[in-house]
């Protein structure tokens, strides 16, 4: 993952649980790309239809909440979400995400469906593009960059144990 990314904004509300990113009846596989194809099938129907590699959710306070499983932010990695910017996460969701290598960011974005971001992890700012205004978040630290460029904390860690 670059340290810089740029994505089109997917707008969603307050408290989207994880039974709306992925609905129940799909967590009997843990492939990604399985998952992604059912990411929001309920709550957005035309989602995975026009997802594109890339993209980048912005939502409202409270994302991810519901059950601890890792389906959720894995399916939307599937989806080809780049980042997830939030008012607030859930705090299992946060966890899991930065586990499996999704990038997360905690901070108040305006933005519209349809709208262009520029996120900078390591200066912490958002960008908005489209509106030209520029928001500030807490830098991701250099060890949470790592875990996401490896995809996740277990291939950190294999590769870690591998190179010993």
């Amino acid at each position: 993952m670059d340290k810089i990314i740029h994505g089109r904004v997917w707008k969603f509300p307050e408290n989207v649980d994880t039974d709306q990113i992925i609905p129940a009846e799909y967590l009997v596989t843990g492939d990604a790309k399985e998952l992604g194809r059912h990411a929001f099938e309920r709550a957005r129907p035309e989602f995975v239809g026009r997802v594109q590699e890339g993209d980048i959710i912005v939502a409202g306070r409270n994302f991810g909440c519901g059950s601890s499983r890792e389906h959720a932010p894995r399916a939307l990695i599937g989806a080809g979400i780049s980042c997830v910017v939030a008012s607030s996460f859930a705090r299992i969701f946060y966890r899991n995400s930065i586990n499996i290598g999704l990038p997360v960011v905690e901070c108040d974005v305006e933005a519209n469906e349809g709208d262009e971001l520029e996120i900078n992890f390591g200066e912490g700012k958002v960008k908005n593009i489209s509106s030209d205004k520029e928001y500030k978040f807490p830098p991701l630290p250099e060890f949470i960059l790592n875990l996401i460029n490896e995809g996740g904390l277990v291939s950190y860690v294999k590769k870690r144990l591998k190179d010993e």
